[in-house]
Order: C-alpha cells, then structure tokens, then sequence
C-alpha cells in the first residue's frame, strides 16, 4: 500500500471528512514519527510496532566487483519490530489460508 492509497482508504472509511484533511493527518503523524526518530527518540504504537535508530559504527568493508576495501562511515538507520498483536494476526491469517487451502499438514501441529 502506498501513501495515497492509505489517504484515499481512510477517506473513503471516514466520509466525513474532507481528502485534504486526511491527507494533512497522514502527513502530520507520519512528520512526527520521522521528526521523533531524527531526534533519536523511540515511537512504540501499541498493538502496531515501535519505531526506533540503530546506530553503525564506521568500519572497513569490501567492494564486491573489485575485493578493494572501501570505508564506510558511521550512520543511523531507522528499525521497525512488530507489536504482539500485529504478529499474532499474522500468523493467525496465515493459518486460516492454509487450513482453507488445505495446506495445513495436521501431523505437524
């Protein structure tokens, strides 16, 4: 899914509302979670995930056409981990298409 098919979803579910303030909602939650990261805060959505850096320190690598080391320096990456109730309707889904396909191999659970 992308953003606009996220705008154009909650609009549709929320008639009320005008696309241009869904739009300004997605940009403003979206805004404070890039702003809360930069500022190397964590953001945890309950139920969803949490948001968090890592931190890279510089190191030594290769470059895999010519083996030439190369350095490569220090950065901070964003890491997302899934919240309990996201995973367990995961998997929960995943099981219910297996069942319904007849995938489910019975012996293994």
């Amino acid at each position: 899914m992308t953003k606009s098919e996220l705008i154009q979803r909650l609009a549709d579910r929320n008639p009320h509302l005008y696309l241009r303030d869904v739009e300004k909602i997605v940009d403003t939650i979206f805004g404070e979670i890039t702003e809360a990261l930069a500022n190397g805060d964590r953001v945890e959505l309950r139920g969803f995930g949490a948001f968090s850096v890592k931190k890279r320190d510089a190191r030594t690598g290769r470059n895999p056409r010519t083996g030439e080391s190369v350095y490569v320096e220090a950065k901070r990456l964003p890491f997302f981990k899934t919240g309990k109730a996201l995973r367990e309707r995961l998997n929960d889904e995943e099981a219910l298409q297996q069942s319904s396909a007849g995938l489910r191999d019975e012996s293994y659970y």
